[in-house]
Parts: structure tokens; C-alpha cells; sequence
């Protein structure tokens, strides 16, 4: 008898799902509190609620989801894969906004189980690949904000689509721990390919849509 959640089919483990709302919860705070200006400005939280809404929203669901296709590729390939968080480093994100800087590391997908080298590459593409599908799943709600003339309707689209980018392009660099060594490592073709994509998508949604995160 299971003693965790099946979602979509797939288990998860009470420890797991806590980990998964903790870290959504604290970088959602982070975020907001960065797009307002850091700590100083904290209190716009207050005065303009929707920023939170707006971070969990979009900057909480990429690195959520992102972990969570992690998983979903090595459950297909057989492993035993959960999320854990990193308490410290969701600390280190909350206190890095307030003193006007972002640095996010929410945790990792650890699994086990024999997997070769394109299995390893499929799993760790999965996440830059889903933050690419949420960019242009936000680039309609963005759209209909500024047809609608709905600020906040387009603020989210915009955060959405500029922060899945970044977060996939980031992700891809081939260093340290970051999916892309282990992309590079599979296949430099599709690594090089997704990264420049990534890339060139990222900076020209920053130029074309602004880095200002103001409500």
C-alpha cells in the first residue's frame, strides 16, 4: 500500500511533495522580492500583492516544473528519482533578493539506477526543454494582457516567458552541476542547438520586452 501521492501517474513521496511546495513557496518570495527592488522595497509586497502571485506564478512553476520533468524522464527510464531541496540555498535565494540579487538553486532530482549516457542526456534535457515549452505557452497570455489592456494578465506573460528562457539557457551552460554537461556529454549537436536557441531567445525577449520586473 502506497503511502505517498500519485499525480499524473507518477508517485510522489510526502517528503518529496513538501520539498516541491517548499521550494515553490520560498522562491516565489525570493522572486517577488526581487522584482520589487529588494529589501528595501519590501514593502510593495504589501502596497501590490499580485507581485507575489505573479512570482509564484511564473519564476515559482518554471523551477517546479522543471524538477518535475526531471523525474517524469527517469521514472520512464526505470529509476528510483525524487526531488529534495536545498534548505540552504532557498535561504541564500531568499537573502540574496533582499540585498538586490537573485542566485536560485532550489535542490535536484536525485535518482538511482544504471543509466547510459543518452538516458542521462534525456533526463537532463527535460528541464531546459519544459522551461522552452512554458516560454511559449506564457507568450499568448502576454499577447492577450496587452489586447485586453489587463496589466497584470500582461506582466505575468511577460515575467513568464523571459524567466523560462533565462532558466533554460542558464541551465544548459556545461559547467559544475548544471544540465548542460550532462547534455554536452550525450550529444554536443543537441546540446549546442538548444543552448544557442536558448540563448538567442533569451536576450531577444529581455531586448524586445524589457528588464524592468515593475508592476
Amino acid at each position: 500500500m502506497s503511502l505517498g501521492y500519485r499525480i499524473a501517474g507518477y508517485e510522489f513521496s510526502p517528503t518529496e511533495v513538501r520539498d516541491l511546495l517548499v521550494a515553490w513557496l520560498a522562491l516565489g518570495v525570493a522572486f517577488a522580492i526581487f522584482f520589487a527592488g529588494g529589501g528595501p522595497n519590501i514593502a510593495t509586497l504589501l502596497v501590490v500583492p499580485e507581485l507575489l502571485v505573479v512570482s509564484l506564478l511564473t519564476a515559482g512553476v518554471a523551477f517546479l516544473l522543471h524538477e518535475v520533468a526531471h523525474k517524469v524522464v527517469a521514472v520512464h527510464y526505470g529509476q528510483l528519482a525524487e526531488f529534495r531541496a536545498d534548505y540552504s540555498m532557498l535561504f541564500l535565494a531568499i537573502m540574496s533578493a533582499l540585498i538586490g540579487f537573485i542566485f536560485a538553486a532550489p535542490g535536484a532530482v536525485h535518482h538511482r539506477g544504471y543509466l547510459n549516457a543518452e538516458e542521462h542526456g534525456h533526463i537532463a534535457i527535460a528541464g531546459p526543454a519544459t522551461n522552452l515549452l512554458l516560454a511559449a505557452a506564457f507568450l499568448p497570455i502576454y499577447a492577450g494582457g496587452l489586447t485586453l489592456g489587463v496589466e497584470v494578465l500582461g506582466t505575468l506573460g511577460r515575467f513568464g516567458i523571459i524567466i523560462n528562457l533565462f532558466l533554460a539557457a542558464f541551465n544548459l551552460v556545461p559547467y559544475g552541476p548544471l544540465d548542460g554537461k550532462t547534455v554536452k556529454r550525450w550529444s554536443t549537436p543537441v546540446w549546442l542547438g538548444t543552448f544557442l536557441l536558448s540563448a538567442v531567445l533569451t536576450v531577444g525577449a529581455m531586448l524586445t520586452l524589457g528588464l524592468s520586473f515593475q508592476l
